[in-house]
């Protein structure tokens, strides 16, 4: 939203068919890379089509369908040197090199979650697509996607 929130009691703060059809776009057929919480919000678990990664402390854990890692180095590690990495939860972002994000033209009435600033000393926007709000989208939203300077 307006104010970067991206989450409340893991769960996402607005509905967009459109943004959910790009995240699956993007993703299929590459790496995606989350922290537990990101995991366990997924309602169906692992994403198909998709090397699933996550990333715990604990050794125990055991989420079906994806590998876990005890850190980003070993989740890396772990990776071919051509392999596209989604990062799509968790504090990993500093490590992006791209982002693709969907900027949400409203504010949520809750939010504990939220994504860490995208300055214009890090970050260069390469491309931006808006879109109005429609009968499917309640408010008007906009996928840019940005590259690391």
């Amino acid at each position: 939203d307006r104010r970067m929130a991206i989450g409340f009691e893991n769960k996402l703060l607005f509905w967009l068919p459109n943004d959910l059809k790009r995240f699956k776009a993007l993703t299929t057929g590459n790496t995606i890379l989350m922290g537990r919480k990101t995991f366990e919000s997924l309602p169906k678990g692992a994403l198909p089509n998709r090397r699933n990664i996550v990333l715990s402390s604990n050794p125990d854990i055991v989420c079906p369908g994806a590998e876990v890692f005890p850190s980003l180095e070993a989740a890396l590690k772990s990776c071919r040197e051509d392999e596209h990495i989604y990062i799509i939860g968790g504090a990993s972002i500093y490590f992006a090199d791209e982002l693709c994000l969907t900027e949400i033209d409203s504010t949520a009435p809750e939010a504990d979650a939220y994504f860490p600033e995208v300055s214009s000393k890090v970050w260069q926007e390469k491309s931006r697509e808006a879109h109005p709000a429609d009968e499917k989208h309640l408010c008007s939203y906009a996928f840019v996607d940005y590259v690391r300077k």
